[in-house]
């Protein structure tokens, strides 16, 4: 029996739909409408889409957004002076560099400039301690997204042996620490492989859960995938195809028409785990402003 699509954009609206309410609480109750500032350095097409596509989200949940844009050669000096004054300005309850950035700026001294208490990515030194001890924090977009993808889609985590593909700190760690800590939506057996393993396909044959984070296109095949086993496809590939406008399309790291036959439940690319990282930034932006009110 085919598996069961785990659509991420339905699950994602749901979530923007919940933001959109309690911020409409917030500004009832407290006059405080959550902030989002952006930093985007140099003319990545890639990047500049990214931003608008959160812009366009922080319009939907009645968020205030503010974009700024720098060339590609603006200083290091530049960058960190920006993101000390939205630390300062109360209207502003998250910040977010949109990554990746040029390489004479350097991108661990940028998220390392950002509050604590505006870093809604979660990429902070601190965020990612509280994350590792089980302290309340923002956690990263993705992971986060990925633990919601699977609750909503009563998928209980608990007990299950969940088996990690890549080990970035923007998705493979985090995951990895937000499935094992005791407690509820959580309490996984975590196994985190990577591509330097001899048989990467005896670990993922052992998944109850398996999330595939390694960007490349359709690397795990079906006969990497044990009978029944949920899939998490967090790639995002671009692959040739002459039949369509733009000349590629998206695959996602796992090779989706053979692992759906196997798989319990699989998410697609698109319309899987994409959507939920936009989601789950505007949930992190709104627990920023709460805070404030607290």
């Amino acid at each position: 029996m085919p598996a069961t699509i785990i659509d991420g954009a339905a699950i994602a609206a749901t979530i923007k739909d919940e933001v959109r309410r309690d911020t409409a609480l917030l500004k009832e109750r407290h006059d405080v409408t959550p902030g989002l500032a952006f930093l985007l350095v140099g003319d990545n097409p890639a990047s500049r889409s990214y931003v608008r596509s959160k812009g366009r989200a922080c319009e939907y949940v009645g968020f205030h957004s503010h974009t700024v844009e720098r060339p590609a050669d603006c200083s290091e000096a530049d960058v960190l002076e920006q993101i000390d004054a939205w630390n300062t300005d109360p209207d502003i309850h998250g910040i977010l560099v949109q990554l990746p950035l040029p390489d004479h700026i350097d991108e661990n001294k940028v998220i390392n400039a950002i509050s604590p208490r505006k870093d809604v990515d979660g990429f902070h030194p601190i965020s990612v301690g509280r994350l590792v001890i089980g302290q309340e924090t923002f956690r990263p977009c993705t992971p986060a997204g990925i633990q919601e993808l699977l609750l909503r889609s009563g998928i209980d985590p608990s007990g299950k042996h969940v088996v990690v593909v890549g080990r970035s700190n923007i998705v493979g760690k985090p995951i990895a620490n937000i499935l094992l800590q005791k407690a509820p939506g959580a309490n996984a057996i975590v196994t985190v492989a990577h591509t330097a393993a001899a048989d990467l396909a005896s670990l993922t044959r052992q998944a109850d859960i398996l999330i595939a984070a390694i960007g490349r296109p359709r690397a795990i095949t079906a006969d990497m995938v044990k009978q029944g086993a949920v899939v998490i496809d967090v790639g995002i590939n671009q692959v040739p195809d002459a039949s369509t406008e733009k000349g590629y399309r998206l695959v996602g790291d796992v090779d989706f028409d053979a692992v759906k036959e196997k798989a319990s439940a699989i998410t697609p690319v698109p319309r899987g785990v994409g959507p939920m990282t936009i989601a789950m930034l505007m949930q992190n932006t709104l627990h920023a402003a709460q805070r404030t009110v607290r």
